[in-house]
This record gives structure tokens, C-alpha cells and sequence, in this order.
């Protein structure tokens, strides 16, 4: 990986570790659907030109179908259930649960077929990353430190981000990633639009709050996916994806510093077995 290369991932990694911290000070004062609603007019809004100028909207739209179906299940269910999560549990929590679609990702790839994923190293990866999970869901809630149907609204959240991942693979493998994603936020904007411009807020928002909603929309959403698919035709799509455990890690010390949130005891043992559950259940073995 090169130095540029480098750069990007950090960069990607904090962009994706961010939107933790955003999420959970904007719906303090705006409804989770505004909050959608918002980050992926903006999402759109610098996606769209970059895909029209590349000259690849007629074709991506061509799987139109399988586009809607990706965007229910990568935007529009994800990203309400972690923002309705997030105004119970912190974003720290939030962002190290999520961490889990690498395990997801791979208990798929066995149904769809993929016998790589019964190799040991895998097998162990899932057995350590399950564990970890266990760990979490258990400690915090059974302590109380966090909101049982929150927790397990973010876990789906994960499960779905995962479910999205294998339905554009397998129907758009060669698709334009900026533009699937610009015409993926375009339709979960229309679906969102009755609700959120139905539950604007009644009184201005602080400037905070404000500013979370629009760094969410222009630095989590459109300049990451930007720079995201950048960063994959460098360095591929396996190694694009160690990304998760970088901005994991920024989630939660983001969470920390910035907005003072606890660093529990379920998150200091259940972070590192995660993290390491997840990347052992997305290696796929080497074949000499």
C-alpha cells in the first residue's frame, strides 16, 4: 500500500468512525427520519455529479431493481435503526456493534456456497467475534449501562448491512459504486421524505445539532463513499474492507474524548475479540 493509499484508509476510517459521534448529537434534537432524510439529500447531492461526469448513470440504472433493493437494506433499515439506536445507547457502543458485519458477511458467503469460510482460521474468527458479541450485548445490558431493544436494533442493523453487501455483489458485481450508492440515497430520500418533512423540528435546532446533521451528510456519506471507492481501485476490494476495524476503533475514541462517554467494561472486553473475530472470519486462506 502506498503512502497515498495509506492516507486515504486512515481517512476513510475516521469518516466511517465519525458518524457515530454525529448521529448521536443531531437526533437529540431532530427525529431519527430527518436525520436520514438529510444525510443522504446531501449523500446525493455530491455523488451525482461525480457519477454523471464519469458517464456510467445509463447503465447503473439498468439494475435499477437491485439498486432499491440494496438501498432498503444498506440505508434506509440501517441507518434509521442506528439512529433511533443512538438515542439510547452511545456511539461508541453503536459504532463497535456494527463492527459485527464482517462475521455476517461471512456466515453468508457459506450459504451462498463459499467453502473457504469452514476453514479453521474462519471458523475461529466467527467463534471469537460471537463471543465477543455475547460479551457486550450481555454485560450492557444486564448492567443496564445500555438499552436492550437499542442494542439489538443496532446488531440487525449489522446483520442488514451485511445482507446489502451480498445483494449488490451478486447482482450489479461490476457496478460503479459511486453512482449505485448516489441513486441508492435518491430513493431513500423519497422514501423518507413524508416522515421526515413531517417530523421537522418545531423550534430552530442549536448549532451543534446542526452541524452534526450536515458533517454526517457531506463527510460520512458523500465524501467517504467518494473516496471509499477510490481507495478499492488501489488497493482491492479485501483489503478496502479491513477499513471496519479502523474506524471501530475512531467510533469509540471519538465517543470518549469528545462527548465524554463511558468506556465500559462490556466495550473494553468485548472490543478487542470483535475485532479480531472479524478479521479472521473475512480472511479467506491463502491457495498456493
Amino acid at each position: 500500500m502506498t503512502r497515498k493509499s495509506l492516507a486515504k484508509f486512515i481517512l476513510v476510517g475516521f469518516l466511517w468512525g465519525i458518524p457515530y459521534l454525529f448521529m448521536r448529537v443531531a437526533v437529540r434534537e431532530f427525529d431519527p427520519s430527518v436525520v436520514v432524510f438529510g444525510r443522504v439529500v446531501i449523500g446525493a447531492a455530491i455523488l451525482f455529479p461525480i457519477a454523471i461526469s464519469r458517464g456510467v448513470m445509463k447503465q447503473t440504472l439498468r439494475g435499477f431493481k437491485w439498486i432499491l433493493v440494496y438501498a432498503i437494506f444498506e440505508m434506509c433499515g440501517p441507518w434509521y435503526l442506528i439512529t433511533h439506536a443512538e438515542t439510547k445507547i452511545n456511539s461508541g457502543l453503536a459504532g463497535l456493534l456494527v463492527a459485527t458485519v464482517p462475521i455476517w458477511s461471512t456466515i453468508y458467503s457459506s450459504m451462498a456456497g463459499d467453502k473457504t469460510v469452514w476453514h479453521a482460521k474462519r471458523l475461529m474468527g466467527i467463534v471469537i467475534g460471537f463471543f465477543g458479541l455475547i460479551l457486550i450485548v450481555g454485560i450492557e445490558t444486564i448492567s443496564g449501562t445500555a438499552d436492550t431493544f437499542s442494542v439489538f436494533q443496532t446488531v440487525l442493523a449489522a446483520i442488514l448491512y451485511s445482507t446489502a453487501m451480498a445483494i449488490i455483489l451478486k447482482g450489479m458485481p461490476n457496478g460503479d459504486g459511486v453512482a449505485i450508492n448516489a441513486v441508492a440515497m435518491t430513493i431513500t430520500a423519497i422514501i423518507f421524505a413524508p416522515s421526515a418533512l413531517s417530523n421537522l423540528p418545531t423550534e430552530m435546532p442549536s448549532f451543534n445539532a446542526t452541524a452534526s446533521l450536515i458533517g454526517l451528510g457531506v463527510l460520512s456519506t458523500g465524501i467517504a463513499f467518494m473516496v471509499y471507492f477510490t481507495l478499492i481501485k488501489e488497493i482491492g476490494q479485501a483489503r478496502g474492507s479491513m477499513v471496519t476495524y479502523l474506524n471501530t476503533a475512531f467510533a469509540v475514541v471519538l465517543g470518549v474524548i469528545i462527548l465524554g462517554e463511558p468506556l465500559t467494561f462490556g466495550i473494553i472486553a468485548g472490543l478487542p475479540l470483535v475485532l479480531i473475530g472479524s478479521y479472521f472470519a473475512s480472511r479467506k486462506p491463502v491457495t498456493p
